[in-house]
């Protein structure tokens, strides 16, 4: 029995690491496609070797560009693969174009798709990860939920057949991995950091980063919070910072500590010693939750429903005020907290589940 799988962006790295070791548990060979959406070091190949990863099987290098040419490109190059070794399977995670490129180059060969985060919405089509992740549900054989929600998506859209509630393999990840964390990061030491007086940021999505209006009142609330922020920097938030003129304005400012993007394990140190987080990340939200830290998204809408629900994530958009009233005022509703995520054991499900399904067709 063999899988191929199809990841290219740093999310995506974190989900597949605990889902591989149950892989081969399971005596399933499994043939790793890294699309190349992200590769900066700090982005890429940190994640592997912290993860403790297998290399890619295949590097495809599509590296960036606009979304229909960065999906052309992978999907052309993923069937190239998937002809080379007539998988039985091809498995994608979350919500990427490297997960619609896997999935549409699978589907069209016949070849069953399975999909991890399925379910997931945010109602916002203007974004273009929903559009992936709605197209990715439909042409999925498989469909592994991480929560009820997610079911209840799934079924309000017709879609019955194959799906399961696992829950989410990013919990795996972070419960496999926390300690290791903990006892190997240096990064509150490097930075000269005290545990629970910063809040930490991070910006990528193109709607904040592409839109200079939005990233301008982002960053004017950054400053005008008055609050120690660190802010690990993605590279294509760094280009625009560049060219809206706003590098000159943070470094001029006392109290935001811009860093390059760190890896995995630091992050969770990180996140876990932050007062609050400040992202757009549906990955960090996730994180933030587990580890019991307030966190203000920087959107309107957000596909983890279930943080806001149970009170420890508030949407505020990219309003300064709004976003300085949540650095200063916001705070848990009280004692809420559901565990709506899983047992941390997702992996495993989704490792038997897969392998049974495998000898079935075999």
């Amino acid at each position: 029995m063999k899988i191929v799988t199809v990841v290219g962006a740093r999310p995506q790295f974190i989900k597949m690491a605990p889902v591989s070791r149950e892989l081969k548990k399971v005596g399933i060979e499994e043939v790793v496609v890294h699309t190349g959406q992200h590769y900066d070091y700090e982005m890429n190949q940190i994640f592997f070797e912290q993860l403790n990863i297998s290399e890619p099987d295949y590097y495809l290098g599509v590296g960036s560009g606009s979304h229909g040419y960065q999906t052309g490109e992978m999907l052309k190059r993923v069937e190239e693969v998937l002809k080379k070794e007539n998988p039985d399977l091809v498995l994608v995670y979350g919500d990427t174009n490297s997960t619609l490129a896997g999935a549409l180059a699978a589907v069209k060969l016949h070849i069953k798709v399975a999909h991890v985060e399925a379910g997931l919405r945010s109602f916002d089509k203007k974004m273009p990860e929903e559009v992936n992740r709605v197209l990715t549900d439909h042409i999925s054989d498989y469909l592994f939920a991480p929560t009820e929600t997610a079911v209840k998506n799934l079924h309000n859209e017709g879609i019955m057949q194959g799906v399961y509630l696992t829950g989410d393999v990013m919990y795996d990840a972070l419960l496999y991995n926390i300690d290791i964390a903990r006892k190997n990061s240096r990064i509150l030491k490097e930075l000269g950091l005290n545990r629970k007086e910063y809040i930490l940021a991070t910006v990528h999505r193109a709607e904040n980063t592409n839109n200079r209006k939005n990233l301008e009142s982002i960053i004017g609330a950054f400053i005008e919070s008055g609050e120690l922020i660190v802010f690990p920097v993605h590279p294509r938030t760094r280009k625009y910072l560049k060219s809206y003129g706003l590098i000159e304005k943070i470094k001029k400012s006392e109290n935001i500590l811009l860093i390059r993007p760190v890896g995995y394990l630091d992050m969770l140190i990180l996140e876990e010693n932050s007062n609050k987080i400040i992202t757009d990340s549906g990955g960090v939200q996730k994180e933030a939750y587990f580890l019991k830290v307030p966190c203000i998204t920087l959107r309107e809408r957000t596909e983890w429903v279930e943080t806001v629900e149970d009170g420890w994530n508030i949407l505020v958009g990219t309003d300064k005020e709004r976003i300085i009233w949540a650095i200063h005022e916001f705070k848990p509703s009280g004692d809420t907290y559901s565990y709506k995520f899983g047992e941390g054991n997702a992996s495993k499900k989704i490792a038997k589940l897969l392998r049974g399904e495998l000898y079935e067709q075999s």
